[in-house]
């Protein structure tokens, strides 16, 4: 392998100036190869200790809310995208209770397509976020625990709670080059039928390789703060943590 090429690497974790053998790919590239798609697909299939991780949110000093979606399975929730953005109805009533007009953020997380990434970054982000959130006066609701989510899940939590801000945690789709990346979505005005446009999303968060937890929080923190003040969230509010920084 050539020193460019080489150099080239070290600059990226795609699969780029691999080598070959004769009219094939090194043995080594091809074992990492597949060590990686096995992690990817672990990742997914992987079942998420909700229990445990709930423990941990209590450790932290909240208190965590287990909810379910309407997926009846983990196979279900591959094949089904639009039932893991919608809360089951036991899980609905249950917000409905809770509902609160003085909530300035509901915080979800759901392990999504990756439960690797849940269970690897998951505690560590909460407390960075919680830590960040606590310098400010926000009102937060309790954290809302959901197997099995999609993104627009936090539509439905968020409006059940009237929640002016919502923000949901969740695992990403695991690539050969990382199966346990945590992706963040704010949404100011959480309502069932909210288009992608109209939220902020910060991802990759998997240190050492991807965003840090206390960077990811920072950049949330800047996104809520925004979000309250100006009304709105997505294509409209621009992340100009710099000048925020001062």
């Amino acid at each position: 392998m050539t020193a460019s090429r080489v150099a080239l690497r070290r600059l990226t974790q795609a699969r780029i100036a691999l080598g070959r053998a004769g009219h094939a790919l090194p043995t080594q590239a091809q074992l990492d190869f597949q060590l990686a798609h096995a992690q990817a697909r672990d990742a997914v299939h992987v079942p998420w200790n909700i229990e445990a991780f709930a423990g941990q949110v209590r450790n932290l000093g909240e208190e965590a809310l287990l909810l379910a979606t309407a997926v009846g399975s983990r196979d279900e929730y591959l094949r089904r995208p639009d039932l893991g953005r919608l809360l089951d109805e036991d899980s609905r009533a249950r917000l409905k209770q809770l509902r609160n007009q003085d909530t300035d953020v509901a915080l979800i997380i759901t392990n999504g397509l990756s439960s690797t990434a849940i269970e690897r970054h998951g505690i560590p982000l909460v407390q960075a976020i919680r830590n960040a959130y606590r310098t400010r006066s926000f009102r937060l609701a309790p954290v809302a625990l959901v197997p099995n989510g999609r993104v627009a899940l936090s539509d439905d939590i968020g409006g059940a709670l009237a929640a002016r801000v919502a923000v949901i945690i969740v695992g990403e789709r695991p690539g050969l080059s990382a199966a346990d990346s945590l992706g963040i979505y704010l949404t100011f005005a959480p309502h069932p039928g909210t288009t992608d446009a109209g939220r902020n999303c910060i991802s990759n968060v998997r240190p050492p390789e991807g965003l840090g937890y206390e960077a990811a929080a920072a950049k949330l923190l800047f996104l809520t703060e925004e979000a309250l003040r100006l009304g709105l969230s997505g294509v409209a509010l621009k992340d100009d943590l710099s000048g925020w920084l001062g």
